[in-house]
């Protein structure tokens, strides 16, 4: 989720659930222990729980890269073993380290003796011509020995040669099946899902069967479904009842971010998938990439491209 789940990202994403555990996208060890840490990893408060995800294949570097978000405050440290950019792949990191499960297993040892919160990776059932069986077990039994606190099963493989990333999600068959049989031969471990998971009817049957459910491009392009996490999953009322309700609850995050000298595209940038189906909804996505991106835009331009909608809203309830 690189480039999409920034720190305004998760904002909207908390204020429609607040059981959800929340990811940063993912940044590489290096870049927590050189780069501009607080522009990378800084997050809000509000955001709790959310867990750093960290992309890398040295041990020393990741164990303090793990440090570092530990003492930054974060809830989780999650190593991602399942990209399949060419950047990582560049990196002999992501998806590449489902070759290596011994090198993960100490990559994971060391994250654990550097901090306290849980740490969890994120993988793939292989890569290329790998056995799935035999891959996903390989890695598992690592990072078991590591004490690896929980394994995120994105359920398919990546093609390293020969597909985009773009294919990578959505090219390679979903073998849900085979996460359910890691969960089988390892019942005290926690395995969560993540694939092409869409509708929120489909949570509860993969919930039979393992311990969660990760939920990537859909959160991201239709946010509303956030919104029947807390009441279908932890029987809680959602924060707010609806995206209206979310954009108001959202201002005084925007206008402190307009204060700071940030401009309204950080933020209306992920809004474009509010509204599905709903009138107006594409003159509320024109506002946004026609108003709502220069340095000069405010919140004001934000519930002008909610009027678009919300007046066929109040026109169906006073017909009504």
């Amino acid at each position: 989720m690189m480039d999409w789940t920034d720190r305004h990202c998760r904002i909207i994403h908390r204020l429609m659930s607040r059981r959800a555990r929340l990811y940063t996208e993912m940044v590489t060890a290096q870049a927590v222990i050189r780069g501009d840490r607080q522009r990378l990893i800084g997050f809000d408060a509000f955001e709790h729980p959310v867990a750093l995800q960290l992309g890398g294949n040295d041990p020393v570097l990741l164990a303090e890269a793990a440090r570092i978000g530990a003492d930054f405050g974060y809830d989780e440290i999650n190593l991602n073993c399942g990209c399949p950019s060419d950047r990582v792949q560049g990196g002999a990191f992501g998806a590449c380290l489902m070759r290596e499960p011994d090198l993960v297993g100490d990559c994971v040892a060391a994250m654990k003796a550097a901090v306290s919160i849980p740490v969890t990776v994120k993988c793939r059932i292989g890569v290329d011509d790998q056995d799935p069986e035999a891959a996903l077990d390989a890695l598992t039994a690592a990072v078991r020995a590591a004490g690896v606190d929980a394994l995120t099963v994105h359920a398919r493989k990546a093609w390293l040669q020969g597909l985009s990333p773009k294919e990578n999600r959505e090219v390679p068959p979903l073998d849900y099946e085979r996460a359910y049989r890691l969960k089988d031969a390892n019942p005290d471990l926690v395995v969560t899902i993540n694939g092409g998971i869409r509708a929120p009817e489909e949570w509860s049957g993969h919930l039979v069967r393992l311990d969660g459910v990760m939920i990537g491009r859909e959160a991201y392009q239709n946010p509303e479904i956030l919104l029947q996490v807390d009441p279908l999953l932890f029987g809680e009322a959602a924060p707010v009842a609806d995206a209206f309700a979310m954009l108001e609850a959202l201002e005084p995050h925007i206008a402190a971010h307009l204060e700071r000298g940030g401009r309204l595209h950080a933020f209306t940038r992920h809004l474009v998938g509010l509204f599905p189906g709903q009138r107006g909804a594409r003159l509320f996505r024109r506002h946004l990439a026609e108003h709502c991106v220069s340095a000069e835009a405010g919140l004001a331009d934000l519930r002008a491209a909610a009027g678009h909608v919300s007046r066929y809203e109040e026109a169906a309830v006073a017909a009504a």
